[in-house]
């Protein structure tokens, strides 16, 4: 079975021109639950540079959907048996004002766009810089 990634190395993505943020908002919890938004962000901000953009989105993936870990090896084949949506196409990037670094190992961190850090890594010639999707057309 073919697999898809969604990872990134030595990358920048900054938010998307259209981000409504002004720096990195926390995402709200809807109905008292937590959002695909929640869950990654809490995923890489607790865990800077631990995890890649494939291992998050696995993650949220088998939380949501109450994965037990002995199902996590062929759950993870089939997600990613398909084409995943990468960070370029995250609330956070697109809603929320945070940009994601991928290192050389393509381990992720986030920084929000109001940051010293963020400023830093847009300007950065030895990284590719992309930008997040726009949520309009």
């Amino acid at each position: 079975m073919k697999q898809h990634s969604t990872n990134y190395k030595n990358t920048f993505i900054e938010i998307a021109e259209d981000c409504p943020a002004t720096s990195g908002d926390i995402p709200p919890m809807k109905g008292g639950s937590k959002t695909v938004a929640n869950l990654q962000f809490e995923l890489v901000r607790k865990n800077p540079y631990k995890f890649t953009s494939d291992d998050v989105f696995f993650q949220v993936f088998a939380e949501r959907n109450d994965l037990a870990k002995s199902e996590y090896g062929e759950a993870r084949e089939k997600f990613f048996s398909k084409g995943q949506p990468c960070f370029r196409a995250s609330p956070l990037t697109k809603r929320y004002g945070w940009g994601v670094h991928s290192d050389k190992d393509g381990k992720i961190a986030l920084y929000g766009c109001e940051t010293q850090e963020y400023q830093k890594l847009a300007q950065d010639r030895s990284l590719k810089v992309v930008k997040a999707m726009k949520s309009g057309r």
